[in-house]
């Protein structure tokens, strides 16, 4: 069975050079290469959910792949595809990086400029690994197949649109329909989580910064376990030790996070530093949450643009959720979709602050009265972005039950106008 080679590849010349040296390998089977970290986990990710069969044996990075660094994508890859083995091309082979290479996950380091032999000994070593690893898991259909738990990162067009709330609130009904969740604040200088969830803490995501192995004992040291179930990872009581989170920590941790969890839900806040966007960019759904009025509208589609222009995430692959919605407002979620040019949820969230000031103010968001229509919209939205787990004997039948431990909360169908 010919050996399926991937390479991400960010250099042109690079890219020929690579790919001609593999066409040239006995029984080797080079696949189109990719030619940044995002598309090269986006392409994992879709294989990965046909079948781990799927999969490449061996993916081969460049030392110069973007915009994720290729330790830390080599990582991300070793954590989410265990089944594919992992070569690192660099001009730099000495026994420092071969090191730090093989504590990121790789199973190998070739170095510039390419020797025949070396490569062709490297991959038939890496892809005899990947076979051996697929046969002892077992058939396709019992193999993990890599892709983890589901991590949705939430953010705001502006400060006060209601990003925290609706975290929180899709959090809840993840956690309500039986799925563990864990629920992030990633707002690292003005978090809002605890105050929210009447939460006293010690730990925080700082905790987690320094650790270069983020061991399940470790990340449960750092969790608060709520009364509701949820586990909650807290920014810090010090807004400015946020900066001690930087890009390289939040990937460590959201991958560890993933990998516990089958819900992750992240509240990355209006205000996007290095950690908000590397959880932005490794999240399955990314949502931005706007009221429709003019200056949030325009913050939307500024913060869109600006999430394409630094490759942290495509347009169509965002989804904006509309808030304080009404009927009557002049900017309707068409619009709004027109002008962001990103997909708008179908599920709307009502203007009703009357409903949960009380809950807010005490701090009980969690306790929010089930008739609420703006829960009942947000937990909608929840059963849109299908981070619900529908009742036993109802995963066939649109709409679903009620959650488990509240009751009268609504059913999981789409919400259009949302009316209460």
């Amino acid at each position: 069975m010919p050996t399926r080679i991937l390479p991400a590849v960010g250099d042109a010349d690079a890219v020929r050079s690579i790919t001609t040296l593999l066409s040239q390998l006995p029984d080797a089977e080079p696949v189109a290469p990719v030619v940044d970290s995002t598309q090269l986990v986006d392409t994992l990710a879709r294989l990965a959910a046909e079948s781990v069969d799927e999969l490449p044996e061996v993916v081969v990075v460049h030392e110069r792949i973007g915009p994720v660094p290729a330790l830390e994508l080599i990582r991300e890859v070793a954590l989410r595809f265990p089944a594919v083995g992992v070569i690192l091309v660099t001009s730099d082979p000495g026994p420092g990086l071969f090191q730090a290479a093989m504590d990121y996950g790789a199973r190998g380091l070739v170095a510039l400029p390419l020797s025949y032999e070396e490569l062709a000994s490297r991959v038939q070593a890496v892809a005899q690994w990947s076979v051996g690893v697929r046969r002892h898991l077992g058939s396709g259909e019992d193999v993990f197949t890599g892709v983890g738990g589901t991590v949705v990162t939430v953010g705001g067009a502006k400060g006060g649109v209601g990003a925290t709330l609706t975290a929180v609130q899709l959090a809840l009904a993840a956690q309500a329909s039986g799925r563990p969740t864990a629920l992030v604040d990633m707002d690292l200088q003005a978090g809002d989580i605890a105050s929210y969830l009447d939460v006293q803490f010690r730990r925080s995501v700082v905790d987690l910064a320094a650790i270069n192995d983020i061991s399940p004992r470790v990340l449960a040291d750092a969790v608060f376990r709520h009364g509701t179930g949820l586990a909650l990872l807290l920014a810090p009581g010090e807004g400015e030790r946020g900066e001690e989170v930087t890009d390289r920590a939040a990937r460590q941790i959201v991958s560890a996070l993933r990998s516990r969890y089958e819900v992750v839900v992240i509240d990355c806040g209006a205000q996007l530093g290095g950690a908000g966007a590397a959880a932005v960019e490794m999240a399955d759904a990314a949502l931005l949450v706007t009221t429709p009025d003019v200056v949030s509208v325009r913050g939307a589609k500024r913060a869109v643009r600006m999430w394409d222009r630094l490759q942290i995430r495509k347009a169509e692959e965002t989804t904006v959720v509309v808030n304080r919605h009404t009927r009557g407002t002049e900017i309707q979620p068409a619009l709004i979709q027109k002008i962001t040019g990103t997909p708008v949820a179908a599920t709307t969230v009502p203007a009703n602050f009357k409903e949960l000031q009380g809950a807010v103010d005490a701090g009980r968001v969690h306790e929010l009265d089930s008739k609420s229509t703006v829960k009942q919209a947000l937990w909608a939205l929840a059963g849109e972005l299908r981070l619900v787990k529908a009742p036993e004997g109802e995963g066939h039948r649109k709409g679903g039950g009620r959650f488990r431990g509240d009751r009268g909360s609504v059913s999981f169908r789409r919400r259009r106008d949302g009316g209460g």
